[in-house]
């Protein structure tokens, strides 16, 4: 069975995101600037890279490399397009984190945005543990109404999302993340505009 996400559109996804009333692409941009900065990691991968929002904040002076991860290789395509800047210290992966015999290099900090809610907490302690970050930054959204997506006109092109979509809490994805030896280490919060807030949670491996 295919990944939903193979069949949402670059322009449909990114045109939702930074609409007035979502503004989340802007928010994620700047939170993520902070991510890249937070430690000290000379590589990066970022699971659900979608078309590379951030990747602008990469300093290549200090990250000697960057892996984009995604399932839709059309996205991926886009990203080496718009940052060829970044010859090759960015590189990508095509592949379904849900697969099994999945295969994926090692990072001193992994970066994992809107990303745990679409393939689940155990999915993603097997993505940790073949990855084997030092650092580990998420970006989760708390939902307070009934939908996880946000009203716009571009709302039913994510609805094939919905078999695939977990309702995220802080509390379980610490204590996901504790099973596998890696301690939380911060925890900040950003209010969106539409009641949703996005909460980041960094964890440090514990054999540190």
């Amino acid at each position: 069975m295919s990944n939903p996400w193979q069949e949402i559109k670059l322009d449909d996804y990114e045109n939702h995101m930074s609409l007035e009333n979502v503004y989340q692409l802007q928010v994620l941009n700047e939170m993520m600037g902070e991510q890249f900065s937070a430690y000290d990691a000379t590589s990066i991968m970022i699971l659900g890279i979608a078309g590379g929002n951030g990747l602008e904040h990469i300093d290549k002076e200090r990250i000697k490399k960057v892996y984009g991860v995604d399932v839709n290789q059309s996205f991926l395509s886009a990203c080496k397009k718009r940052y060829e800047e970044l010859g090759d210290v960015f590189e990508t992966i095509c592949a379904d984190l849900l697969e099994e015999g999945l295969q994926l290099p090692e990072t001193d900090l992994l970066v994992a945005n809107l990303l745990v809610e679409y393939i689940g907490y155990e999915c993603f302690q097997k993505v940790v543990g073949l990855v084997k970050p030092r650092y580990v930054s998420c970006i989760i959204q708390i939902n307070t109404g009934d939908s996880f997506v946000s009203d716009s006109p571009y709302l039913h092109v994510f609805d094939c999302l919905e078999t695939v979509h977990h309702q995220m809490e802080e509390d379980r994805l610490v204590n996901c993340m504790s099973e596998i030896g890696y301690r939380k280490v911060e925890q900040l919060e950003q209010e969106l505009l539409d009641g949703k807030k996005f909460v980041r949670v960094d964890f440090l491996r514990e054999d540190i």
